[in-house]
């Protein structure tokens, strides 16, 4: 896997993914930016999102369950200090389906926070605390 971040100018920064993707990254005015782009920070929780709602629809798509909308909601609490890390993270699955099984949806989202989701289990071998939850919504 690989990347590369170019600056631009500023605070602006162009990341390109290896499989030829780009991102605008900026950040806010007080620190030379112009707020075109995501935040480096609030990258990692987008990545640490994506992570974990592929593994938790792929886990239900293998189940036949009848999904309609999953959507994972994200707070994070920093340090005050340098460097300002994450210190908790709250990760909310909210799951919208037809005859969705509560226990499948469950199951889901615990093997992506214990086994597959290699960002969640990265940040939390790094101090990060990590809290998954999930709602699961009956949808016609």
């Amino acid at each position: 896997m690989q990347a590369t971040v170019k600056w631009v100018d500023g605070a602006m920064f162009l990341g390109e993914s290896g499989s030829g993707h780009s991102v605008v990254m900026d950040g806010p005015a007080d620190h030379g930016g112009r707020n075109m782009g995501v935040r480096p920070m609030e990258m990692l929780l987008l990545g640490l999102g994506g992570c974990a709602s592929f593994d938790v629809m792929s886990i239900l798509q293998k189940s036949r369950q009848q999904v309609r909308d999953c959507r994972v909601e994200i707070q994070a609490t920093r340090a005050d200090a340098v460097p300002a890390v994450f210190e908790k993270i709250e990760m909310v699955f909210i799951v919208e389906g037809k005859n969705l099984k509560e226990a499948q949806v469950k199951r889901a989202v615990e093997l992506s926070a214990e086994k597959y989701c290699s960002a969640s289990i990265m940040l939390e071998a790094a101090g990060v605390e990590i809290r998954h939850r999930y709602e699961v919504k009956e949808v016609d």
